[in-house]
This record gives C-alpha cells, structure tokens and sequence, in this order.
C-alpha cells in the first residue's frame, strides 16, 4: 500500500462554517439516506463526525458499495461538475453530524479562496487514486485479498505494529458488499484472519498492520 499524500494544510470545517450563505447544519440518524441515486444533485456534503456509505444500484436491482467515509470527507461534490442528477446513494452508517454547502456557494467559495481550492483539489485527487486502486483491486486480486486491503484502509492503519480499531462496527454482510463476495467467504476470511493474529476483538474489531501481509503473499 502506498503512502497517503497528506493534504495541504487548511482548517476546512472552520472556513465552511463561516460561508455567508446556504451552508447548513444537518444532523442524520443512523440508517437514514442523506440523498438517493436519482436526486437531484444540487449541494455538496461536509462529514464532521460520523460515517457514511455511499452506493450505487443497477437497473436490475443488484447494489454495491462504493465507499466508507468518516469525519473530514467530502461527498456529493459531482454537482459542481455539472452532474444534475446523483448517481449514488448516500447512507448514514452511524449517527452523522454534515455540513450541506448548496452548489452555488461551493462554486464561489472555490473560485474566491485560493487556500480551500487548493484543499479541495487535492482531496478529490487523493480519493480518485483511492477509486482507481479500488478498480484495479477488484480487478486482480482475490476475495481475501480485497478484504484484507478493505480492513486495513478502514483501520487507518498507519503504526508499525500497533493495532488499530475499526469503528464504528462494520457487519460482515457490508464487508460482503465490499469486498464483492458472499457473507460466508467473509467469515471464513474473518476467522482465518483472527488464528493467524491479524485482527483482535477486543470490545470492537481491532486490525494489526501485519494483515498487510496478507495483501503482499503470492
């Protein structure tokens, strides 16, 4: 796994909250959509706590999920590209507290603030290689393989030999969707992971940066 490129420095949440206008506060329960596929797209999101999922659902009704977002994410930011409508769904996967930027201002405060541009540029840049490694993960590497790769991002792993928690908990059925395979691979996978001392349950899913062996074996 390469190296996340930290991003320029920039207290986002501070400059969002003082926009002049059409930036709001929105509070969402657990398991409750923030907008749905075919919406109109008309504001970018904000996290400042919580997670999100987003995912998307074909015409013949089969659904995949696209990402995990925590704190400090921005989504539904295609309508400042011109997308009219959502082409994904948005989940709250725990109790989130967002900011909702209509698209206007965003637009404004894009085009007026060199210093949150900059930011904003190069976190969708950040998240499109996150995307495209996502493809080519899909791609190529087996089922065990994505979900070693998926726990660890989910972690943050980023101490050498230290275990981190994944939290809030995440079910094996949304592991599932993830990875692109079934529950019961992922409780194989899971079960082989916890003998081999990759990952802990202690009050909550601990990940142990070893799993990314796992990913590097042939």
């Amino acid at each position: 796994m390469a190296p996340k490129r930290p991003l320029p420095r920039f207290d986002v949440e501070s400059f969002l909250r003082g926009l002049p206008t059409k930036t709001t506060a929105v509070e969402c329960r657990k398991k409750s959509s923030i907008f749905v596929q075919g919406d109109p797209a008309g504001a970018v999101f904000y996290t400042q706590k919580g997670r999100v999922k987003l995912s998307v659902t074909s015409a013949q009704g089969k659904s995949a999920i696209i990402g995990v977002l925590s704190g400090g994410s921005f989504f539904g930011e295609g309508c400042v590209a011109g997308q009219p409508l959502r082409i994904m769904t948005a989940t709250a996967i725990t109790d989130c507290s967002l900011l909702r930027i209509e698209k206007h201002a965003m637009m404004a405060a894009l085009h007026e603030n060199h210093d949150f541009s900059e930011f904003f540029i190069a976190y969708v840049l950040a998240r499109n290689i996150r995307y495209e490694a996502d493809l080519v993960d899909q791609l190529f590497n087996s089922s065990e393989k994505r979900l070693a790769r998926i726990l660890l991002l989910l972690a943050r792993v980023g101490k050498e030999g230290q275990p981190e928690r994944v939290g809030p908990k995440i079910s094996h059925e949304m592991l599932a969707e993830m990875v692109g395979t079934t529950r019961p691979n992922i409780s194989r996978f899971m079960n082989k992971f916890k003998k081999l001392g990759f990952i802990y349950y202690n009050g909550g899913l601990e990940v142990h940066s070893s799993l990314i062996n796992m990913i590097l074996h042939d």
